[in-house]
């Protein structure tokens, strides 16, 4: 096949996936202004679990736009919201036949005897690519990320539908300008499409957790891993949600390892992992006892300038003090501008929200009486409205995948039920805070991962 066939068969693949996304788009642009010009109510949950058939069917990104669509207050009806939250850990998977030819591409026609065992059905279908269950000729476990194919296509197609999405959103909604957020998830779903870099995160987070023994992460294996293939050692475990019953101690001890796998990388090296899926943690045990959590896929990783992590902690420090210039800094240096007293008291509702536990010197709840899914949702309306009323404001796109994973972590809490001193845990983890020495063990840690530094 000549290059330009090649080119014309990816711009068909596009296009025909163009059409094929924004009809499924265009349908539930038509039902969110139906709803919001005519007074209609979101009932129809039939289309909305027929608009989820249809995306998980084309398999790909536009999986995960759509969940981080419902991260946007008031972007999608709760229905549809709830139905797009499905997608991830329902995707169906490929055949035995596509899998025997995407390894071939990527590690050559003796693939095969390049493992000990290869299991050709996947462990786990996921939005941009499928796991394997395989071993090294050694025994060793492995597990093998392997991308879908046209995968850069897929992305480029619904990225353009997500833009779409957006401008529907801010004609019929003057709370929030998006233009920020839809440049973010862009950026952070085409870098998942690179395992190589995901292959320097997960390394990132092994050299970042290698004295938190709570928090294990997969070792990467390069001869086997592409671009388009990741290879890394298997980690036994449990989900998560099948500790939720245990004792208090036990579910104590698991909420205390997830606190470290979140907030551990971010003070000392600016960097989360953005992805709060629940099928991204699993639960390790050492002599038959469960005793940390397994952090897994990282391909969703933010990376921050270390300013970014000095605002957190001014915020931080301006709310437990009460001190308003320290909160209108931290507010400047994230990037809002123009700030008026009225703006600032609707930004602290959600300030005060994610930062409610760690402000309180207690042992307690992430949030007493409110339900994993509703975690977040009273306070999001809240702000909403109140932005409704003054105008559009646009929101840094760092924050995006911050408050998504600020979100996702307390979700886990709620479901785990535990109850720590969150105040003492965070103060543990910025206890002598300093911009200088943040930005030198990142400079440090970032080029031993073979990642560039943060514009």
């Amino acid at each position: 096949m000549s290059v330009s066939d090649r080119e014309a068969n990816r711009f068909s693949a596009r296009a025909a996936r163009y059409a094929r996304v924004g009809a499924n788009v265009g349908g539930v642009a038509a039902r969110m202004a139906g709803a919001r010009l005519f007074g209609l109510k979101g009932e129809d949950l039939s289309n909305a679990a027929a608009l989820s058939q249809a995306l998980g069917g084309l398999k790909g990104p536009i999986m995960k736009v759509a969940q981080l669509l419902a991260t946007v207050p008031d972007l999608l009806p709760p229905e549809y919201a709830q139905e797009l939250q499905k997608l991830q850990s329902e995707a169906p998977p490929m055949g035995a036949a596509f899998v025997k030819r995407r390894m071939a591409a990527e590690l050559g026609p003796g693939w095969q005897g390049r493992f000990g065992q290869f299991d050709l059905r996947p462990s786990a279908a996921a939005s941009l690519g499928q796991v394997h269950r395989a071993t090294t000729q050694d025994g060793v476990a492995l597990a093998c990320k392997l991308q879908y194919p046209d995968m850069q296509s897929a992305v480029e197609a619904d990225l353009k539908q997500l833009e779409i999405a957006f401008a529907l959103h801010r004609r019929m909604s003057v709370a929030i300008d998006t233009r920020e957020i839809a440049k973010e998830i862009g950026d952070r779903v085409r870098e998942e499409l690179d395992y190589a870099r995901e292959a320097k995160h997960a390394a990132l987070y092994a050299d970042i957790l290698r004295d938190v023994p709570d928090v294990r992460v997969p070792t990467v294996f390069p001869d086997l891993s592409t671009k388009r293939l990741l290879t890394q050692g298997w980690l036994e475990g449990e989900k998560i949600l099948a500790f939720t019953q245990g004792p208090l101690e036990l579910r104590n001890r698991l909420a205390h390892a997830m606190f470290q796998a979140w907030w551990h990388p971010f003070s000392r090296a600016a960097v989360i992992h953005g992805d709060p899926h629940l099928g991204n943690y699993t639960v390790f045990s050492e002599d038959g006892e469960p005793r940390g959590i397994n952090l897994l896929d990282y391909g969703c990783i933010r990376i921050f300038h270390p300013r970014f992590v000095g605002g957190v902690v001014d915020l931080y420090k301006g709310l437990l003090h009460d001190d308003q210039a320290r909160i209108v800094h931290a507010y400047e240096s994230w990037g809002f501008r123009k700030l008026s007293r009225e703006l600032i008291d609707i930004l602290n509702i959600w300030a005060r929200f994610i930062y409610g536990p760690l402000l309180e010197d207690r042992t307690r709840t992430v949030a007493d009486g409110v339900k994993p899914g509703e975690y977040g949702r009273r306070q999001a309306f809240e702000v909403h409205r109140a932005l409704k009323e003054r105008g559009p404001v646009t929101v840094p796109r760092e924050f995006v995948f911050m408050d998504r994973a600020a979100v996702g972590l307390g979700a886990v809490f709620l479901h785990l039920r535990s109850e720590l001193n969150y105040h003492r845990l965070f103060e543990a983890q910025i206890d002598r805070f300093s911009l200088d020495d943040l930005a030198a063990r990142q400079t440090a840690a970032l080029e031993a991962a073979g990642l560039p530094l943060p514009a």
